[in-house]
């Protein structure tokens, strides 16, 4: 009982910090001019799946519910929320934000919008509808169960899910063997960005910089490109 009452403690606690970051990133996209390129979706993905990973936490934070849900599919729905839905989307938007500065070139924009709606969509046909047998009871780590239990229509659907994920990710393969032959240049600074990796060439060179650059403020490529209005006059 110990045991349990330190982690409901620690569980509601780490949740406060949690909360409070994912405000602060909707605090610094808030009122911006929001490009919706792929990058930008699979981020905005990022942070629903997180929140919603981080509310079934919470929910297994209390005793009376973690009775009952422990051992179950429901913990297996939260724990794939937290590694695919939330570690999986932040790097599938970190391939396409970065892909062009290491292959000098461009990931094509309708496969990669392609490979986002059917990965997000069969996401949330397996791992939301997986939630339901953990109510209903299905233990996890189970390879085969009897009929008539109430849990066939949901793995039926989580299945379906699976497959969209599937095909979503030979997508991206594909996409990202393509478009190193026959994607789009990149040229130096593809997504107009602020930090330094994207003031030099696509690929970069061995040696980075041709000159150094001065870094005076959070957004050193802003000042470079802005000499009349840099950044660090507002710091």
């Amino acid at each position: 009982s110990y045991g349990n009452t330190f982690f409901v403690i620690t569980t509601m606690a780490i949740s406060v910090p949690t909360g409070i970051k994912i405000f602060n990133w909707l605090a610094t996209i808030w009122g911006g001019k929001v490009d919706f390129k792929v990058p930008m979706l699979w981020s905005i993905a990022f942070l629903f799946q997180f929140l919603i990973a981080g509310l079934t936490g919470v929910m297994l934070a209390c005793a009376p519910l973690d009775w009952h849900l422990t051992n179950s599919y429901f913990v297996v729905a939260h724990f794939h929320y937290v590694i695919v839905g939330a570690l999986f989307m932040a790097i599938f938007g970190a391939f396409y934000y970065w892909y062009p500065k290491v292959v000098g070139r461009m990931l094509d924009e309708k496969l990669g919008r392609l490979h986002f709606w059917l990965f997000v969509i069969g996401f949330h046909l397996t791992f939301d509808f997986m939630h339901v047998p953990g109510f209903l009871g299905m233990p996890r780590r189970i390879y085969t169960y009897e009929p008539g239990r109430g849990w066939d229509i949901w793995n039926v659907i989580v299945g379906i899910g699976v497959l969209f994920q599937g095909v979503g990710t030979l997508i991206l393969v594909f996409n990202l063997i393509r478009s190193a032959k026959k994607g789009k240049p990149a040229g130096n600074d593809p997504w107009d960005a602020w930090t330094l990796e994207w003031a030099t060439s696509s690929p970069p060179p061995e040696y980075n910089f041709a000159t150094l650059p001065v870094v005076r403020s959070r957004r050193p490529l802003w000042d470079l490109k802005h000499p009349e209005d840099p950044d660090w006059k507002y710091e």
